[in-house]
C-alpha cells in the first residue's frame, strides 16, 4: 500500500495558480513513485495510516497539504532525510473510497515550495516552506514558441505510439492553451523516472524545463521507434516461418508417405544409440544438450554438418568400455618368447609391468620408453603385449610431428576443426584401454603451431591423463586405464620432461648368434609365405645366415636383415616360376649369385705390421663398429694435426692424450724434447663419415705412444673408454654394441674401464665366449697391456 501513481487526469488550463495564498506550514504527504507539479490533477492512492489521518484533517481543514517525492519509493515508513527538500502544494479535490477497501485522492498542483524545516513527524510531517517562484517566459518569445511546438510534436507521437499516457491524452493535449500548464502536464505524465521528474521540478525557469523534458522525450520517442521497428521485423519474420512452416509440413507429408523424414531418422538413431553408452552423467548432459542443438539446425546450413559430426564422435568414442585383460602371466611370457629372441632384460621388465598391472588394477606405474637402434624390435614388442593381454592395439607415429593440435584437436570454433590424434586411435581402438604405442618420440618437433611435446606431458602423466582435455571434445575423457608404451632411437633429443615421465628401457642390438636363430624362427619362414614358396623351396644353414649378416647388413636390428632374406626368396621365387633346376639349400659360394656382391666387407682385424694403428670400438645408431686410429710422426715444431672428420669431442680427447704422454714421457722412456720437435698427425680413416663421442680417448692415448716410441699394438686387441688429463680410464655406454662389433671383427682381447665390468656382467655368456676382457682404471695400465715390449723392425729414431 502507498502512495502510487494511477492514470493521469488532465483538468486544463483554467486555475490561476499565482493567487492561491501559501500557508508558513504545510502538513507533507511523502509520494513514491510519481512527482506532482502546479496545475496538473492526479489521483493517489493512500494506503500509509499517517497519510490518511492527514488527508482528513486537511480535507476538513483549507484541503491545502504539501507533497514531496521520497528518493527510493520502496521505503515504507520515510524519514525526513529520505525526502527531497522541493515539492509541490496541492489541493485535496475529491476523497473516493473504492470497492476494494482502498482510499484514492484526487488532488491539483499549486505553487511549487522549499522547506525550510521539517518541524513535526508525528502523526504526520509537518514543515515550514516558502514559495519556490517561478520564472516565467515571455509568450512572444520565438525561441519558447519553439520550444512548445517541439513538445507539442513530441507528444503526438508518443500518444500515437500508444506508450506513455491514456487514450484522452491526444484529446488532452489539443486543448491546452496555457504553455506552462503544458509543460508541467507533460512533465508530470511522460515515461520517464521519479527521479527525473523531481529534476525537472527542481528548475525555476518553465523554458529551462520545457527544454530539459524535450531531452526526455526525444529518448521516448526513439525508444518508440525502435520497438515499432523491431514489430515489424518480428511480423516479418513470424510471416515467413510461418511459410516455411506450412512448406514443412507439406514436405513432411510427402516424405511419410515415401517412409519417413532421413534427418529424422537420424536424431532418432542418434538417440537410440545414446541409451546404450555406459557414460557419466556429466557426458550424457552435454549429448543431450547438443543433440537437441542439432535438432533445432536447419539441415541445410552449413553448421548442421559440423554439429552432426561431434554429435557422432560422442557416440563412437568408447566412454567407460573396456576390453577384459588376460593377466596369464604364463600365457604372456610365452608370447614375449615366441615373438621375440633375446632381449631377456626388456622382456623381464615388460613382465613384471603386467604383474604389479595384475596385482593393483590400475595403470598407475611409470610409462615405459623403449629406446634402441631401428630394427630392434621396439613397436613389434608393443604389438606382442596387446597379444598377451588380449586388449585392442593402435600406434601412432609422432615422427616430424610440429603441430600441438595433432595431440589435443581443434576447437570446433575453425572450420575443418578434428580431435586430436589420441583421441582419434582411442576411438579407433573401440574401447579405452587399448595398448597404445606413441612411435618415435624423440622426432617431434615444434614451431609456431605449438610444442607437442609439452601438450604429450598430460597424455603420459598418470596423475594428470584420467582428465585429459581434447580441444574438440571440450570434455576430459579418461586415459588411465591405456597403456602407453613409447619408443626411440635416441634419448639425445627427447624432451627433458618428457624423459622425466618415463621409464627408459634399452632395447639393445642383436648379437650374430641371436640375428641368426631370429632368421630362422622368424623372418625366413614368413618371407617364403609372402613370395608364395613352400618350406622345401629354401633352405638356409646357420653358416650361410652368418655370411648374409657380415656382408650385406651393418644394423643393430634385423630390418635390413629382412630385406635380404626377402630379396633372396624373389630370386627363388623367379627360379621357381621359370621351372630353372636350382640347389634349395643355398651353399656360402652361392650367395653372390643371388644377393650380389657384398655390400660390406666384413669388420676384420686388420693387423698392427705398423706402429701408431689402434682399434677402437665405437657405437652408432645402428649398432657397433670397429674404428682405426693410425698416428704418424715427423720433424718438425710439435704441431698437432686431426684429419678424419672428427667431432669435438674427439679433438679434445686427442689434445688430452697428447698433454698426458708430455706430462709422463719419462715412463715411457722418451725425452721430453722430442714433443717440440716432431709433428703429429691423427687420423681416423672414411672422413667422409662424422665422427664424434666420449670413447675414444684411450685408443688416442695408446695410438700416440705408439708413434712415439715405435711400439706396436699386440695383435687382435681392441680398446674403448675415455680419459682425463691425469690419465684416468673413464667408462663409456654401448658397451653391448661395442662388443658385438668386436666379437664380429675377429677381436679376441677387449681393454675397459673397471666401472665398465657390470655392463659385461649383463651380457649372456655364450655371447662373450672367447673373448678376454682387461679391466683397467688408468692409462699406464692401458699401454702397459696393449703396446709389446720391443719396438718395430727399422725403427726410426726418434730421439
Amino acid at each position: 500500500m502507498g502512495e502510487d501513481y494511477i492514470p493521469i487526469i488532465a483538468d486544463g488550463n483554467d486555475a490561476d495558480l499565482a493567487s492561491v495564498p501559501m500557508p508558513d506550514a504545510l502538513p507533507i504527504l511523502p509520494l513514491r513513485n510519481t512527482v506532482l507539479f502546479p496545475g496538473v490533477v492526479m489521483p493517489i492512492s493512500v494506503g500509509r495510516k499517517k497519510s490518511l489521518e492527514l488527508i482528513r484533517e486537511a480535507y476538513a481543514d483549507n484541503r491545502l497539504i504539501g507533497t514531496i517525492a521520497q528518493k527510493e519509493g520502496k521505503i515504507e515508513n520515510p524519514t525526513k532525510e529520505d525526502m527531497y527538500q522541493i515539492g509541490t502544494m496541492a489541493e485535496i479535490l475529491k476523497i473516493l473510497e473504492m470497492p476494494d477497501g482502498s482510499t484514492s485522492v484526487v488532488i491539483q498542483g499549486k505553487k511549487r515550495f522549499r522547506v525550510l524545516d521539517m518541524f513535526q513527524d508525528d502523526p504526520y510531517f509537518r514543515a515550514l516552506v516558502v514559495p519556490s517562484q517561478e520564472e516565467l517566459p515571455d509568450n512572444h518569445s520565438r525561441e519558447f514558441d519553439a520550444v512548445i511546438s517541439t513538445l507539442k510534436e513530441l507528444a503526438s507521437k508518443i500518444v500515437a505510439g500508444g506508450v506513455g499516457g491514456p487514450s484522452e491524452a491526444q484529446f488532452a493535449l489539443k486543448n491546452i492553451e496555457n504553455n506552462t500548464f503544458l509543460i508541467n502536464f507533460l512533465c508530470n505524465n511522460s515515461n520517464i523516472t521519479s527521479e527525473e521528474r523531481q529534476q525537472l521540478l527542481e528548475l525555476d525557469s518553465v523554458r529551462s524545463r520545457g527544454g530539459k523534458l524535450i531531452t526526455y522525450l526525444v529518448k521516448e520517442v526513439q525508444v518508440i521507434e525502435l520497438k515499432q521497428d523491431i514489430q515489424d521485423k518480428v511480423k516479418t519474420d513470424m510471416d515467413q516461418q510461418q511459410r516455411e512452416y506450412i512448406l514443412h509440413q507439406q514436405m513432411k507429408t510427402i516424405q511419410d508417405e515415401l517412409g519417413g523424414n532421413p534427418l529424422e531418422q537420424e536424431i532418432e538413431e542418434f538417440r537410440e544409440r545414446s541409451e546404450k553408452k555406459q557414460w557419466s552423467d556429466e557426458v550424457a548432459e552435454l549429448f543431450q544438450k547438443e543433440l537437441d542443438k542439432l535438432q533445432r539446425l536447419n539441415p541445410a546450413a552449413g553448421e548442421y554438418s559440423i554439429q552432426s559430426g561431434y554429435v557422432e564422435m560422442l557416440l563412437d568414442l568408447p566412454w567407460n568400455e573396456y576390453s577384459e585383460d588376460n593377466f596369464n602371466m604364463d600365457h604372456a611370457e610365452e608370447v614375449l618368447d615366441s615373438d621375440h629372441y633375446g632381449l631377456e632384460k626388456v622382456k623381464d621388465r615388460i613382465l613384471e609391468h603386467l604383474a604389479v598391472l595384475k596385482l593393483k588394477g590400475d595403470m598407475k606405474s611409470p610409462i615405459l620408453c623403449l629406446y634402441g637402434p631401428p630394427g630392434v624390435g621396439k613397436t613389434s614388442l608393443g604389438k606382442s603385449i596387446a597379444k598377451s593381454l588380449g586388449r585392442e592395439y593402435v600406434r601412432m607415429s609422432l615422427g616430424g610431428l610440429h603441430d600441438e593440435s595433432e595431440i589435443r584437436g581443434h576447437r570446433r570454433t575453425y572450420i575443418g576443426a578434428m580431435p586430436g590424434r589420441i583421441i582419434q586411435s582411442v576411438k579407433k581402438a573401440g574401447s579405452s584401454n587399448p595398448v597404445f604405442i606413441l612411435d618415435e618420440i624423440d622426432k617431434i618437433s615444434s614451431d609456431f603451431h605449438g610444442d607437442p611435446a609439452s601438450a604429450l606431458l598430460e597424455v603420459l602423466d598418470p596423475e594428470q591423463n584420467s582428465t585429459f582435455h581434447d580441444n574438440y571434445l571440450d570434455i576430459d575423457y579418461d586415459l588411465s586405464k591405456v597403456m602407453f608404451i613409447a619408443t626411440a632411437n635416441s634419448l639425445s633429443t627427447l624432451h627433458p620432461a618428457l624423459r622425466d615421465r618415463m621409464e627408459l628401457i634399452d632395447v639393445s642390438g642383436y648379437l650374430v648368434e641371436e640375428k641368426i636363430e631370429i632368421v630362422k624362427r622368424h623372418l625366413l619362414s614368413r618371407q617364403i609365405e609372402n613370395h608364395g614358396l613352400k618350406a622345401e623351396d629354401l633352405f638356409l644353414s646357420d653358416e650361410v645366415i652368418e655370411v648374409i649378416i657380415d656382408s650385406y647388413t651393418r644394423e643393430s636390428g634385423v630390418r635390413l636383415l629382412d630385406k635380404m632374406i626377402a630379396k633372396l626368396c624373389r630370386r627363388v621365387a623367379k627360379k621357381v616360376a621359370f621351372g630353372k633346376e636350382y640347389n634349395p639349400h643355398i651353399q656360402k659360394e652361392d650367395i653372390k649369385e643371388y644377393l650380389g656382391t657384398p655390400v660390406y666387407t666384413k669388420e676384420l682385424y686388420e693387423g698392427n705390421d705398423y706402429a701408431g694403428v689402434v682399434t677402437g670400438l665405437a657405437w652408432t645408431a645402428v649398432g657397433g663398429e670397429i674404428l682405426y686410429i693410425e698416428t704418424s710422426v715427423n720433424k718438425g715444431n710439435g704441431k698437432l694435426t686431426l684429419t678424419g672428420n672428427l667431432g669435438d669431442v674427439m679433438k679434445e680427447s686427442a689434445m688430452i692424450a697428447l698433454q698426458y704422454l708430455r706430462s709422463h714421457s719419462e715412463s715411457l722412456d722418451l725425452d721430453p724434447q722430442i714433443f717440440d720437435k716432431w709433428n703429429v698427425h691423427v687420423h681416423v680413416p672414411e672422413g667422409a663419415i662424422p665422427k664424434d663421442g666420449p670413447s675414444a680417448g684411450i685408443t688416442m692415448a695408446t695410438a700416440l705412444a705408439s708413434s712415439f716410441t715405435q711400439r706396436k699394438v699386440k695383435k687382435n686387441i681392441a680398446m674403448t673408454g675415455e680419459i682425463t688429463l691425469r690419465g684416468k680410464v673413464l667408462p663409456v655406454g654401448g658397451i653391448k654394441e661395442k662388443i658385438l662389433a668386436a666379437k664380429r671383427s675377429g677381436v679376441k682381447e677387449i681393454i675397459l674401464s673397471e666401472d665398465n665390468r657390470k655392463d659385461i656382467e649383463d651380457i649372456k655368456e655364450l655371447y662373450i665366449q672367447g673373448l678376454k676382457f682387461h679391466y683397467v682404471k688408468n692409462i699406464s695400465d692401458v699401454l702397459s697391456i696393449a703396446l709389446l715390449k720391443s719396438k718395430v723392425d727399422n725403427a726410426i729414431t726418434i730421439k
